[in-house]
């Protein structure tokens, strides 16, 4: 059997590639537990350069999923948002977020080809040359290096600005929780850009804007109403990281959570909010006691 520590040597790099390939915490789970039970049917010795092999792996695995996935999307309940990454708040010396994994960037990955998603984020983010990528989606390493140029222009054509700086988010995020526990509408409208865009995936489960909210007056509207059912002896806001920015959560009377959000912030202001209502995007996490 391969030997399983050069395998865990890999494992957190194994699952970031899966996630930021599939958007689903579950799949990228699948995806690792599968390219494990491969390793392990292999012969001690067998792989001269353990990471390219089990990279190429978890991307195929991946890169297959996509096509499912995408069938799955295509008939889902209102707008699709990925499975949320809650961690507990970074350092405040980490300075800037990483862009490749923020739920505004996944959720516009989701408009090109699987193809096009394996070839940016391994070539862009994960610096897997050309030839290697070619392997996972059966192409040339030339048609490859054009998926990954053509889904580079999209990407920056479509995706959202947004504001690198971690402290200047968090401030706009703490201004948004201020303003709507405060029940401050100007407040609101103040932080939130003109232009702000709000989505919310239920996915059929739960009530739920079925298209996105556009401005910052509905959008202001829509979070006081979403807060009008809070209970502060039985509910509770949490600031976490989701997806890497600073964020909130919503948890239930029974101390799970009932909504993520992730937020876009460009020049001060909120952008967008990306509400993530679905209960079973969320059953992964986990949240300490009240």
């Amino acid at each position: 059997m391969a030997d399983p520590a050069e395998f865990e040597e890999q494992r957190t790099r194994l699952w970031a590639i899966a996630y930021r390939v599939t958007g689903s915490v579950a799949d990228a789970d699948d995806a690792v537990q599968e390219t494990w039970l491969r390793w392990q049917g292999l012969p001690d010795g067998e792989v001269h350069d353990p990471r390219a092999y089990l990279t190429t792996v978890v991307s195929r695995i991946c890169y297959d999923q996509l096509g499912s996935a995408r069938a799955r999307r295509e008939v889902y309940v209102g707008p699709w948002l990925p499975e949320p990454v809650v961690t507990e708040s970074g350092p405040e010396e980490r300075a800037t977020l990483d862009e490749s994994v923020g739920v505004a960037l996944l959720t516009v990955l989701e408009r090109l080809t699987p193809a096009e998603r394996t070839a940016l984020i391994l070539h862009d983010v994960f610096a897997v040359p050309f030839p290697e990528i070619a392997e996972v989606v059966g192409r040339t390493p030339d048609s490859v290096r054009q998926l990954a140029s053509r889904a580079r222009r999209r990407v920056r054509a479509e995706a959202p600005r947004r504001s690198v700086d971690r402290d200047e988010h968090r401030r706009a995020v703490d201004a948004f929780l201020a303003a709507v526990m405060g029940g401050d509408f100007d407040g609101l409208l103040r932080i939130l850009d003109p232009d702000v865009v709000w989505r919310s995936d239920g996915g059929g489960l739960v009530t739920a804007a079925r298209l996105p909210v556009l401005g910052h007056e509905k959008a202001a509207r829509f979070a006081v109403r979403l807060t009008r059912g809070y209970d502060p002896e039985t509910m509770s806001v949490l600031a976490r990281d989701v997806n890497g920015a600073p964020g909130l959560i919503l948890t239930d009377p029974t101390g799970a959570p009932s909504v993520v959000f992730a937020f876009t912030v460009h020049g001060g202001r909120i952008t967008g909010i990306d509400a993530i209502l679905n209960p079973e995007k969320l059953r992964h996490l986990t949240l300490p006691a009240r």
